[in-house]
């Protein structure tokens, strides 16, 4: 068992740790020592384009090779998520809109859920740094101020994009996303316009891989792969460092300064097992319920946008209805899913209303009794009761879009299984005995130890969360330099 000494030691190179680890030494003002563990591979996307074409793999989603790391008590509820380098990057579809304003203040504004300590001043500067370190292609407009523009011009809209901004003003956006139109010299190139964006054929999706991989060839900085964090070790009410076991061994480091960036299954799971128990550590497991409805236009052709999904909706986001029932965003879907009656092929449409959802008591992550080495998802509340009351009023709010789109007719899903986006296990806030860690993302006792990613949320809203695990990574470096 070695035991090494380090200025940092960062779990995991998602977004959450890389943008972290960026903007860290971006900023500390003197070279640091940091070690970095990863507990899955590297996978080239060259590797990954020949797995994804690969018949023996057919049908076989390339994250769905991790369900093995942990336990699901409740599996109708599916939890999904990559461990690799990149985490998340690998197979994440790019979209990056923000959260908007009054989603940091849900408690105060409407009474439900909870407020954020931060605001969304707060991380409004940091949203624009993740936008240009991503490259993000945007429009100005929205319900989210800002102070700089996109780095990048919007996509191609849809005929039914433009019907729908016509019809709400100011509250129908091109979707922003990684998905940048131009090329990004040394880095990568054009988004090809084939929406097929969970795994990009041409590799023009903003992955850690293809645009941050220098930052763990720098000078100082150590990345070990296949390196899975145990547990913080700690003395005194301070982090000492980490246990990690690789290549079948287990190991040591130590460190001034230990950040959990594994995501809101893991960052629990460790530190139920480093002994650092709380009321609320691992409840509120929770995520966005996204549910899909399929319209068939009447003389409206559609899919001549140029990526997978070309629109936002926040008409059923914003304003009083929070106050009753949960909070859509409506997305609005590109790839080709032809009609089949001949000569109307492309009158139809795909829109996703994503319904946001709460932290409940009883959605948890706990150590699994029989290998407390896996960590244990149970769903036992299941959603939420605004959730609940937001998903039931789809077929109400399908009147308010129909009437901006000549149609005859629609069909709609069921509520998905999993939007992929893990939240609320390891929830920010003022009170220690009400949240794990504080605006800072620093855990309330250990104060050299920090925890990022969604897993800090305590509110699963709407919009995609990964700009805002991003922003919240540079907030929390912005904050920590000094303490390494």
């Amino acid at each position: 068992m070695s035991d090494q000494s380090y200025d940092v030691i960062v779990v995991g190179t998602g977004f959450a740790g890389s943008f972290f680890l960026h903007r860290l030494l971006e900023r500390s003002g003197r070279p640091l020592r940091v070690l970095v563990l990863e507990a899955g591979a590297m996978r080239t996307h060259e590797d990954r384009m020949t797995r994804e074409g690969d018949p023996a793999l057919a049908g076989v989603r390339q994250h769905h090779d991790t369900f093995h790391r942990f336990v699901n008590r409740n599996p109708e509820k599916e939890w999904v998520f990559e461990t690799a380098f990149g985490g998340g990057s690998n197979c994440w579809y790019a979209c990056t809109p923000r959260l908007v304003p009054e989603d940091f203040e849900l408690h105060t504004r409407y009474g439900v859920g909870a407020d954020w300590p931060i605001t969304y001043d707060d991380l409004e500067p940091r949203y624009c740094d993740a936008e240009d370190l991503m490259h993000i292609a945007g429009a100005e407009g929205g319900p989210f101020p800002r102070s700089r523009p996109y780095p990048h011009e919007p996509h191609t809209l849809t005929d039914p994009d433009r019907l729908l901004i016509a019809a709400f003003p100011g509250q129908v956006v091109p979707h922003p996303c990684a998905r940048t139109r131009e090329a990004i010299p040394g880095q990568r190139g054009a988004c090809c316009n084939n929406g097929v964006c969970r795994l990009c054929p041409v590799d023009a999706k903003f992955t850690v891989l293809n645009a941050m991989a220098p930052l763990y060839q720098r000078e100082g900085v150590e990345l070990r792969l296949g390196a899975t964090v145990e547990r913080v070790e700690h003395q005194n009410n301070i982090a000492t460092g980490v246990v990690y076991r690789q290549d079948g061994q287990e190991r040591s480091a130590r460190a001034d300064l230990v950040v959990l960036a594994a995501n809101a299954m893991f960052n629990p799971h460790i530190m139920l097992r480093s002994g650092l128990d709380h009321p609320e550590l691992g409840r509120g497991l929770c995520e966005q319920v996204s549910r899909s409805v399929y319209i068939e236009l009447d003389g409206v052709e559609n899919f001549q946008g140029s990526t997978i999904s070309t629109a936002l909706g926040y008409m059923f986001y914003t304003g009083e209805r929070r106050r009753t029932r949960a909070a859509a965003m409506l997305q609005t879907i590109n790839t080709p899913d032809l009609l089949n009656v001949r000569g109307r092929w492309r009158q139809r449409l795909q829109v996703n209303f994503v319904y946001e959802d709460f932290r409940m008591p009883n959605n948890r992550v706990v150590l699994h009794e029989s290998d407390p080495a896996k960590p244990e998802a149970i769903f036992a509340d299941g959603k939420s009761p605004q959730t609940r009351a937001g998903i039931a009023s789809t077929a109400e709010d399908m009147q308010t879009l129909l009437a901006a789109l000549p149609s005859r007719g629609y069909t709609m899903g069921e509520p998905w299984a999993t939007d992929s986006h893990i939240m609320g296990t390891t929830v920010m806030g003022r009170d220690p005995a009400t949240s794990v860690v504080d605006a800072d993302c620093v855990h309330h006792q250990l104060r050299n130890l920090i925890l990022l990613g969604s897993g800090n949320f305590p509110t699963a809203a709407p919009a995609n969360p990964t700009l805002t695990i991003a922003a919240l990574a540079l907030y929390a470096a912005d904050r920590a330099v000094g303490r390494a």
